[in-house]
């Protein structure tokens, strides 16, 4: 089995701006995995906010054996970026192997394409309502959100796009306070879902709160070993594969989830559409699906995904899968 890294870097079609900074590019790692015959490729976003570089990321990739499988694969490396871009590699290769698609392998059903979230940076009310005014047209609109003086954004972007479905993420930004003042007025208007409102650490405050809007678990949520200690604070997961590691992962988390009683959103990091390639398998059915990624790039991959009124469409062979 060979394994090949390399670096890549798409430029933003704006500045993109959460609780946590500001960015004007995506780097991403690439990797690609040959066993001499076929050749399958997945990507991944390394992420500080979970210790990740693209230095730490590739050496774990480095420090990979000279052969393994998707299933050992799992005990070879940890939940995250790493484990991802790799795991979706192997799928890719699998499926080239077989002549089969990616959801076929899964003994999934064939995937159609589902509405995606846009997500508006974090601004100013009066930028927040341009940039929603100028989105207005989308079925679903996410807001980037996490101060404390977030209600004028909330009425401005509402402002905007007064039609949209909108859901929040607070990014960890918000304290148990903020959260239980602004809760009222995230039903006045309209929000459907928030997300991630107090940081992970600091979650328990959840607990009997009350949440008149359905309250996603990110940060606080990363593989099925998460899911003790969300009960009885979030009604909902958001499945990212940079953090679950993978697709093989993410599948066991929904179906775990949804066991479990838990709704689900299909989320992401900024990347390009080979990294939303093997999450459209995932969120078929889902509550809330966010693989807006390529739609924020300003340049993509060869054969990107499909994006239209309908919404996200899954990968054609020839970019993944």
């Amino acid at each position: 089995m060979q394994v090949d890294v390399s670096r890549d870097v798409f430029r933003l079609a704006q500045v993109f701006t959460i609780s946590r900074g500001s960015r004007t590019e995506a780097k991403v790692l690439t990797v690609r995995v040959s066993d001499g015959t076929h050749q399958g490729w997945g990507e991944c976003v390394p992420y500080a906010r979970y210790d990740e570089t693209l230095d730490s990321v590739e050496a774990e990739i480095a420090a990979l054996p000279a052969e393994f499988t998707r299933d050992s694969l799992m005990d070879l490396l940890p939940a995250g970026a790493a484990r991802n871009a790799v795991d979706c590699a192997l799928w890719d290769l699998e499926a080239k192997r077989a002549g089969k698609r990616a959801w076929e392998l899964a003994g999934l059903p064939v995937p159609g394409p589902e509405i995606t979230a846009y997500t508006l940076s974090l601004d100013t009310p009066e930028k927040m309502q341009a940039q929603a005014a100028a989105n207005a047209h989308r079925p679903l609109l996410k807001i980037k959100l996490g101060t404390p003086d977030d209600m004028p954004r909330l009425e401005a972007v509402r402002a905007g796009a007064p039609d949209a479905k909108i859901i929040v993420d607070a990014n960890e930004g918000w304290s148990a306070a903020v959260y239980a003042e602004l809760a009222p007025h995230l039903v006045r208007l309209g929000v459907a879902l928030v997300e991630q409102p107090l940081p992970a650490g600091e979650d328990d405050a959840l607990i009997g709160m009350e949440r008149p809007v359905p309250v996603c678990a990110d940060e606080s949520c990363h593989d099925r070993f998460s899911l003790p200690a969300l009960k009885g604070k979030y009604d909902v997961v958001n499945i990212k594969l940079d953090k679950t590691g993978g697709l093989t992962e993410a599948l066991a988390l929904r179906e775990a989830a949804l066991a479990e009683g838990y709704r689900v959103m299909v989320g992401c990091m900024v990347g390009s559409s080979l990294a939303m390639a093997p999450a459209t398998l995932l969120a078929q059915g889902a509550m809330v699906t966010d693989l807006d990624g390529p739609l924020l790039l300003a340049e993509d991959r060869d054969n990107p995904l499909i994006f239209d009124d309908a919404g996200v469409h899954p990968p054609k062979a020839d970019l993944w899968g």
